[in-house]
């Protein structure tokens, strides 16, 4: 357990300012995330309001998230149990080609080992919210950042449950 929650850690990697950002203002996000679509829509609004969560190795909960703690965390408040590591959650999850990536899917990255080592979920318009590291807190990053888009693994669906 102690190899997949720091598998979470990106370090060597830039890391992006906190979000959010002095100027923002409060509630910000992006314009296609859907106030309550359905399922997808709950669950991403979930994962949004953690954001400023700090990180924590091994964290699985609001006082501290690893990367695949908070996935889980989220998805587990609309009934949906995902396996707790990154490595996990991309074998245990369906595939999806990255053409048909969509909100609420998640996302997954090899940054420390070859192979699933991070894990965020995407929100729409090439962004993704996560816990990046341990000098970071769970923020909004886009999939195409040179750092995110170097290491990009796959997408991987969970359904969700009825909320």
């Amino acid at each position: 357990m102690l190899l997949g929650a720091a598998a979470c850690s990106a370090r060597g990697g830039p890391v992006p300012a906190p979000f959010p950002r002095p100027g923002m203002p409060p509630g910000w996000a992006p314009a296609s995330i859907p106030t309550d679509p359905g399922n997808a829509g709950r669950i991403i609004n979930t994962a949004l309001a953690l954001r400023g969560s700090p990180y924590r190795f091994g964290g699985t909960a609001p006082n501290g998230f690893d990367c695949s703690g908070f996935t889980r965390y989220v998805f587990a408040q609309h009934g949906v149990s995902l396996p707790r590591t990154a490595a996990d959650q991309y074998r245990d999850g369906h595939p999806v080609d990255p053409d048909e990536l969509q909100p609420g899917d998640l996302v997954f990255f090899t940054t420390i080992a070859p192979g699933p080592s991070h894990v965020g979920m995407a929100i729409g318009e090439g962004q993704f919210v996560h816990a990046p590291n341990r000098d970071s807190a769970v923020r909004i990053d886009t999939l195409d950042a040179r750092y995110w888009r170097r290491r990009f693994l796959g997408v991987r669906r969970y359904a969700a449950a009825d909320s």
